[in-house]
């Protein structure tokens, strides 16, 4: 808007509106020159009644505005100031358009920006600046009543001016409140995703836990399990994390360069995710970890997954670690596993291979026949 004020000629008819009768240049410059006239002088009587104007809009914002009501209760000051600013920037730009604009521009940029930061609700916010602008013009036409109540006629030809101008100013309010919002929920985001590196990574401090647990929506004590998932293309990763993780359970994902992980909050009783079905995407490979106490051990839990995820089939499959503890010895430490096997498989190893080969078939024939040594005894004689 080049002008809180145009002149009445720059208003056109459109559509079947019938068309005024045709006035002489004379006479319509004298007519915008009066209405410009009796414009000025109310804003003046205005600007010399500020603090008494503010006060009423500060009246009626606590009146019909209950998001403002709670504002105005925790910091009357400053809300007073601010509505007092806008309105002497918004009376400034009826006497002064082209000076004034930026200014005026730039107050309204501000307020939706610190109510943006202050969470105070747009719509909330709009309805202010509305209630500013009808009370500006009710005072406008009180002061010229009182002063020349023959003019106030004149006012009608600059009324679309000044509700232009309290448009304008809504959608900049509402452009800087969306940008401000948008900023912070990227920031509360990429918070979010540090506090969640730092928990599995085993490196958050203890200090960081509360606000690690507000971020991440889940208490700071608790029982959790982490759910390593990796195979899935970014077109499957929902329907991948949906699978892993049953409808109802508080999750918190953090998404890898190779490896998604959930951390998973489990119920008083819960034990770990039983192992999805089959619904989960071909290739998919999960790896589910043993629960801990509290978010402070999610580092811990995040290992315990990464060990069932390396039991994992290349081809995808669902390991839970308690299901394959000696694979996970094996994988964890494998120096141990190998000095393991030595210990326990030495002595076997080094029978006659005829004498090895008899006792491994006959253990895993037993171990096929759970342990029955009857139905053994069967299917090997």
């Amino acid at each position: 808007m080049q002008h809180a004020v145009r002149s009445r000629a720059a208003i056109r008819t459109a559509g079947l509106t019938p068309v005024p009768r045709p006035r002489t240049p004379g006479v319509a410059s004298l007519m915008d020159a009066d209405a410009l006239r009796v414009l000025h002088r109310a804003a003046r009587g205005l600007l010399d009644d500020l603090p008494g104007l503010t006060d009423r809009l500060v009246a009626l914002l606590r009146e019909q505005e209950p998001a403002y009501r709670t504002a105005l209760a925790k910091d009357p000051t400053a809300s007073w100031q601010e509505v007092h600013r806008s309105l002497r920037h918004s009376v400034a730009s009826l006497l002064d358009p082209r000076g004034a604009r930026d200014a005026a521009r730039r107050c309204s940029w501000r307020i939706g920006t610190t109510r943006a930061e202050q969470g105070l609700p747009l719509d909330a916010l709009l309805h202010a600046f509305r209630l500013g602008g009808s009370l500006v013009w009710q005072r406008l036409v009180e002061e010229t009543s009182r002063t020349a109540p023959e003019d106030v006629r004149l006012l009608v030809h600059v009324a679309a001016d000044v509700w232009n101008f309290v448009d304008e100013h809504c959608t900049l309010v509402a452009d800087a409140y969306r940008q401000t919002e948008w900023q912070l929920s990227r920031r509360r985001q990429n918070r979010a995703r540090l506090l969640a590196a730092g928990l599995l990574d085993g490196t958050s401090r203890i200090a960081d836990l509360p606000e690690a647990a507000q971020a991440l929506g889940l208490p700071e004590q608790g029982r959790y399990v982490v759910v390593a998932v990796t195979g899935a293309n970014p077109a499957r990763s929902a329907t991948a994390r949906a699978a892993v993780v049953p409808d109802g359970t508080r999750v918190h994902w953090h998404s890898g360069a190779e490896v998604d992980y959930g951390i998973v909050l489990l119920g008083p009783g819960d034990d770990e995710p039983a192992p999805p079905g089959d619904a989960v995407p071909g290739g998919l490979r999960i790896g589910i970890g043993s629960p801990v106490e509290g978010l402070a051990a999610v580092g811990e839990a995040r290992g315990l997954a990464d060990t069932a995820l390396g039991i994992c089939p290349e081809g995808g499959g669902t390991v839970r670690l308690a299901d394959h503890l000696p694979a996970a010895l094996v994988v964890a430490g494998p120096d141990l596993g190998r000095a393991l096997a030595d210990r326990v498989l030495g002595p076997l190893l080094r029978l006659e291979p005829a004498d090895r080969d008899v006792l491994l078939d006959t253990l895993t024939t037993w171990l096929d026949c759970d342990g029955s040594a009857q139905r053994a005894g069967e299917r090997l004689y």
